[in-house]
């Protein structure tokens, strides 16, 4: 069964460039990975910050935050 993994983002280019160099290139056979856009889904927000999310883009992989690089805080999507 594949592991279920959070790839945060903003629709930035910051988080665009994550999602073409790191999403598009894991193993879909281990990983199911679910695509979170914070800027069209604000409500999921909250769950980001509760995985220890602080800046996108951002995966959670077995429930640890893992930062990709600088696109914007979580509080500047409010």
């Amino acid at each position: 069964m594949a592991e279920k993994v959070y790839f945060y983002h903003a629709g930035c280019d910051v988080c665009a460039d994550a999602e073409r160099q790191f999403v598009e290139n894991l193993d879909k056979n281990k990983l199911k990975i679910e695509r979170v856009n914070l800027a069209e889904e604000p409500a999921k927000r909250a769950e980001a910050e509760a995985a220890g999310v602080k800046t996108v883009p951002a995966f959670v992989i077995a429930g640890k935050p893992y930062h990709i690089n600088f696109g914007a805080n979580l509080s500047d999507l409010k």
